[in-house]
């Protein structure tokens, strides 16, 4: 999945989705202030267009305003972040159920070839990419957007998915746990190729869960430590 189409036209769009890249990998870090002066100089543009990017990252929750004070990168608490994983727990368990009955045979023959090259970058790096960069994330953006639910990709592609990607950045954490969640999403694949709703369902909610709890015991390791 491309994070800047190549059919983006206006300035606003362009800088809107590098400006995204940028807070999400942590090059403008989390907590920043938002200076609308500096942005314009680095990408060469006038100030509107930035401040049409810049609301549109507001939009998506990445900026935060604050009257007096201006704009600034969000900073995501561990409470924001396990909030997050139950929203998505819920709302792609449901996006699974609606994938099993609406993807193509094609979209799912395709999700497979996506798994077999993630089991091949599981192998080589160790299980520990896997959650820190965008692969795991992708194989449940393409199940989203296989859903065909309009209103779920828009929630969860749209809001929930940079938001997520900025919490594995920020918070620097890297999962021993690839090989078991690849098991896992190959399972979620052969409910949905099944058309099996329920099952799909009832596995996505299951393996979500289990990243949460994953990410908790990460969380009380880290403030123990």
């Amino acid at each position: 999945m491309s994070v800047c189409p190549d059919q983006l036209k206006t300035i606003p769009e362009r800088i809107f989705c590098q400006l995204r890249e940028a807070i999400v990998e942590g090059r403008i870090p989390a907590g920043s202030k938002i200076s609308e002066a500096d942005l314009a100089h680095t990408y060469g543009i006038s100030r509107g267009p930035l401040r049409e990017a810049i609301s549109q990252l507001a939009a998506v929750g990445l900026v935060e305003r604050r009257a007096n004070v201006g704009a600034r990168v969000i900073e995501l608490s561990s409470r924001q972040l396990l909030d997050i994983f139950h929203v998505r727990e819920a709302l792609e368990g449901m996006a699974a159920r609606q994938a099993a009955h609406n993807m193509a045979p094609e979209q799912i023959a395709e999700l497979r070839r996506t798994l077999e090259e993630h089991g091949r970058q599981i192998s080589e790096e160790a299980g520990n990419t896997y959650f820190q960069q965008s692969g795991d994330l992708d194989f449940h953006y393409t199940i989203v957007q296989g859903s065909g639910n309009q209103r779920l990709i828009k929630l969860l592609c749209h809001d929930l998915y940079y938001l997520v990607r900025l919490y594995r950045y920020q918070f620097g954490m890297r999962s021993k746990r690839g090989p078991a969640a690849l098991a896992e999403h190959r399972h979620i694949v052969d409910a949905i190729e099944r058309g099996d709703g329920e099952m799909a369902e009832l596995l996505m909610r299951a393996h979500i869960r289990a990243s949460r709890e994953n990410v908790e015991r990460m969380l009380a390791e880290k403030a123990a430590s």
